[in-house]
């Protein structure tokens, strides 16, 4: 369908938390833009109609992942911004915001600059460009954050090397005031974290691996939340994965701090029991915690004090992963795997559904500052549906990014993308929908 002709979703439960909208209904796109939203439409008779029946289906805002790493420019040999942004759109996203520990480092407005001239050929989705708090993200100078916000990043993070110099990072705080960035924290103490691959504790000592505490994780996210109080600047909490974060990030907001938190798939979902067979795929950073962690993760979800849900997808080619667990890289891949292990807590009855839709379109989009996330009229007409009843296996095999560094390979879902949507244009079909029109 080209842009200029009208698209109409019909017949599918419409779900968008920023309208607290939750019927069955139609939805009419012209030119990129949501113009109606109602039954029986109203559609001139002399301009090219496609139509999508998407009865039985569940129709939400597009699908927006804050936490992703696409590698390019320099890692083009783990995932390329164009598998990457296919990847995101099998995995039902429409817009991605892409972490800053490229090679080189997403310091500058060059780098910004050319992540956003190769999207614009490469990518079928919206990509958002994170830059880096500090100049190589080595945590010794600021890198040039506001040439960067001209050049179009939406946020600014030290993800992966977090910055150790307390005064370093409230410079970064302060900045950001500056420039209406959020700063968005990878809370981990590297001097507790030292040599550690796994959390520590009981299962670190009984596979003889090193263990990172959870403290290496809740120092930080204290020290950061106080900076954030103390600057007043917007601050963001990635991939919490403890009880002890949960605790600081709710009082926090009790407090009034400006502060937002996400949680992956992986902290959901897996205890370091899964780290057993040494499967480096279970390698991640922060690293899986235990039972209690996972229950308090859930929910902070469920009572809004995780605001976002996040990907965190960071491949990593077969060389890097199929190595003593020791060596291996941290990171697993999760594009394609994020919604169906969210939406298996829905069907757990732990989150109300309208819930997960915020967490993953309204939410996010309102922590990174853009006009994306809802159905409203007039808004771009980026929209995520997904098949809730589709059971199906995840297989890495099939997965479209570049890597397959996953160790949800085998496992039963229920609920699957459907269609992903951007700017009104179909750039994702399910395989599973052959004749649905």
């Amino acid at each position: 369908m080209s842009i200029s002709q009208c698209l109409l979703i019909k017949n599918g439960r419409v779900i968008d938390p920023s309208q607290n909208l939750d019927a069955i209904t139609d939805i009419l796109v012209r030119d990129g833009k949501i113009v109606a939203i109602g039954k029986a439409i109203p559609v001139r008779p002399d301009e090219p109609l496609e139509s999508l029946d998407v009865s039985g289906l569940v129709v939400t805002p597009g699908w927006i992942d804050i936490h992703t790493h696409l590698r390019e420019p320099g890692g083009t040999h783990k995932e390329t911004i164009e598998t990457g942004t296919r990847s995101a759109a099998a995995g039902g996203f429409t817009s991605i915001a892409c972490m800053a520990n490229t090679q080189p480092v997403n310091d500058s407005s060059y780098i910004t600059t050319y992540i956003r001239q190769k999207v614009s050929s490469d990518s079928p989705v919206n990509v958002f460009p994170i830059g880096a708090v500090t100049k190589g993200l080595k945590g010794e100078e600021l890198a040039e954050i506001g040439s960067m916000r001209e050049a179009g990043i939406v946020a600014i993070s030290d993800d992966g090397k977090t910055v150790m110099n307390a005064y370093l990072f409230r410079k970064a705080l302060d900045y950001s005031r500056r420039f209406d960035l959020v700063v968005i924290s990878h809370a981990e103490d590297l001097n507790l974290k030292g040599r550690g691959v796994m959390n520590e504790g009981f299962n670190s000592a009984r596979f003889g691996l090193r263990g990172i505490p959870k403290a290496a994780e809740e120092v930080i996210v204290a020290r950061d939340i106080y900076l954030a109080e103390l600057t007043g600047a917007r601050l963001h909490i990635a991939h919490a994965s403890t009880a002890g974060s949960v605790a600081l990030i709710r009082e926090a907001k009790r407090r009034g701090i400006q502060v937002t938190a996400e949680v992956t798939p992986h902290h959901l979902t897996l205890t370091d029991e899964a780290v057993g067979p040494y499967d480096t795929n279970t390698k991640v950073a922060p690293p899986l915690r235990e039972k209690e962690d996972i229950e308090a993760l859930q929910e902070a979800v469920a009572d809004g004090t995780i605001d976002a849900l996040a990907s965190d997808h960071a491949p990593h080619a077969r060389e890097e992963k199929e190595v003593e667990y020791d060596h291996a890289e941290f990171g697993m891949v999760g594009l394609e795997t994020a919604f169906p292990l969210y939406y298996s807590k829905v069907l757990k009855n732990h989150w109300d559904l309208s819930q997960l839709v915020s967490a993953m379109t309204w939410k996010p989009a309102q922590i990174i500052g853009v006009k994306k996330g809802t159905l409203q009229v007039g808004a771009d007409a980026d929209i995520s549906i997904f098949d809730p009843k589709h059971e199906w296996t995840i297989d890495r095999q099939a997965f479209l990014s570049k890597s397959q560094n996953s160790p949800f390979h085998g496992w039963s879902m229920t609920g699957k993308p459907a269609f992903t949507i951007v700017a009104g244009k179909v750039i994702y079909r399910s395989a599973h929908l052959k004749g649905k029109s």
